[in-house]
């Protein structure tokens, strides 16, 4: 499914103003949830729900800095919800101190930096036309 959904790659320019936003030091990149040295990008909305696509495209201001920890414990969740519940390694469920701080700068984000979308499987489009028929096809060889 990820192949279908559109990518647009940042320039140097675009990360370095989404690190400023998140009010980030190019050189010591942390979690934008938790703190701790990043290691990889979060999609801060899910691209895909229940096999299919939200209409949330990957770039940059869906993405934030993150964690192994915090990426693979939020998985699709919402952030907002996450960050404060009790998954697993949610920021909340470790303890972090300063969660409604890092919250806000991740609200801040997204205000400043609309996201852009993509109708494609959410609805109407050839995609979705395949996707129903496949379901329905496996349902009936079930």
């Amino acid at each position: 499914m990820n192949g279908i959904i559109p990518t647009v790659m940042p320039s140097d320019e675009e990360i370095a103003l989404a690190l400023e936003a998140l009010g980030m030091d190019a050189l010591d990149v942390r979690c934008a949830y938790c703190g701790d040295p990043a290691t990889e990008w979060d999609h801060l909305n899910a691209i895909v729900l229940g096999k299919r696509p939200t209409g949330y495209i990957s770039e940059i201001h869906n993405l934030v800095p993150a964690c192994g920890k915090c990426n693979q414990s939020k998985g699709n969740k919402p952030w907002r919800s996450w960050m404060f519940g009790p998954s697993p390694l949610s920021p909340a469920s470790r303890g972090v101190g300063d969660i409604e701080e890092r919250a806000e700068k991740i609200a801040d984000y997204e205000r400043r930096f609309p996201l852009k979308l993509s109708r494609c499987g959410t609805g109407g489009s050839i995609l979705d036309i395949n996707l129903d028929g496949d379901a329905d096809m496996i349902r009936k060889m079930s």
